[in-house]
């Protein structure tokens, strides 16, 4: 497996070699966003150790929005994919990540987080997360995958959306509702309503497009730069990859049954179903139900517990 520390220092003395040079390449590297088969890991936390935000932004191509025609969330592969191989779907790993005090469901290898304590970025609060009111931490999209969409990613293969839907750097935990509100919004119509965390949101957000080569419109970028006037040495984050598990280690799920949805695929607590009264499973096997609560314009995932 690889050092930790040699990967980080390596993506540090990369990002001081481009700022010298000016950054005059298209896109910064900040990893590769060429899908294989490792993929990229959550046990790793992002630091903001990379080149200046300002600078980054300053290499994304500025187009309109392209047609939402055949946008569709399978178009990103199936919800929390494995996709470094450590036996945890990717929102468990997120969790455990982005959570403390966490605790795990009994033989699972602590992989499926059924409490602990979240700091949301977002709002400022702290969140009690328990397994059985999952949707009220969701994991988000800090890149929409919709906006994603009509930024570029209508052109891209199924292997490097999937990635880009897994990818740690574009995942955080956040407040349910306030994530609900978001939607597929980008920098134009949204930032957190916690001001002190909206720098880190949006070099988050520029790390992840000039990752994967999406463009930013004149009204986002016009968005992103007026925060970045109160935060000129705000930095990009960086993602650092975990090594696949050896030849023959085992993951915790590899003999357990796929869950089920509607679809045949895993559903997600928190995100918009239909119809109403609608069962399905999440990614650990937990039934879900399609339901609406108080406040609600449409039914979501929910445990059916």
């Amino acid at each position: 497996m690889p050092d930790v520390n040699l990967v980080r220092s390596g993506v540090a003395a990369l990002s001081a070699l481009v700022l010298s040079l000016g950054l005059s390449a298209c896109n910064v590297d900040l990893g590769s966003a060429e899908a294989t088969d490792a993929g990229s890991g959550a046990s790793v936390k992002d630091q903001n150790d990379g080149p200046l935000a300002t600078k980054v932004l300053g290499t994304l191509s500025v187009k309109g929005r392209a047609a939402e025609t055949g946008y569709d969330r399978d178009e990103f592969g199936s919800a929390w994919k494995d996709v470094d191989r450590n036996g945890c779907d990717q929102r468990n790993d997120v969790l455990k990540r982005d959570l403390t005090g966490e605790k795990f469901r009994d033989g699972t290898k602590k992989c499926v987080v059924v409490s602990g304590t979240l700091q949301d970025r977002y709002t400022g609060k702290s969140i009690e997360f328990r397994k059985a009111e999952a949707s009220e931490i969701q994991i988000d999209h800090v890149v929409a995958l919709q906006n994603s969409w009509v930024t570029g990613a209508f052109a891209w293969s199924e292997a490097k959306r999937t990635e880009f839907a897994n990818d740690p750097l574009n995942l955080l935990a956040a407040d349910g509702p306030t994530n609900s509100a978001k939607g597929a919004g980008d920098a134009a119509t949204w930032l957190p309503p916690s001001k002190a965390f909206r720098c880190d949101y949006v070099a988050r957000q520029v790390a992840v497009k000039s990752k994967y080569g999406n463009w930013v419109t004149k009204a986002e970028k016009a968005a992103i730069s007026g925060v970045l006037k109160s935060c000129p040495e705000q930095r990009v984050p960086t993602s650092g990859a975990v090594a696949a598990p050896e030849k023959g280690e085992k993951g915790a799920d590899d003999k357990k049954p796929a869950p089920k949805g509607n679809n045949g695929e895993a559903e997600t607590p928190g995100a918009f179903c239909s119809p109403e009264g609608a069962k399905a499973e999440d990614s650990d096997g937990d039934k879900l139900t399609c339901s609406v609560k108080d406040g609600d314009d449409r039914a979501r995932w929910r445990s059916a517990a």
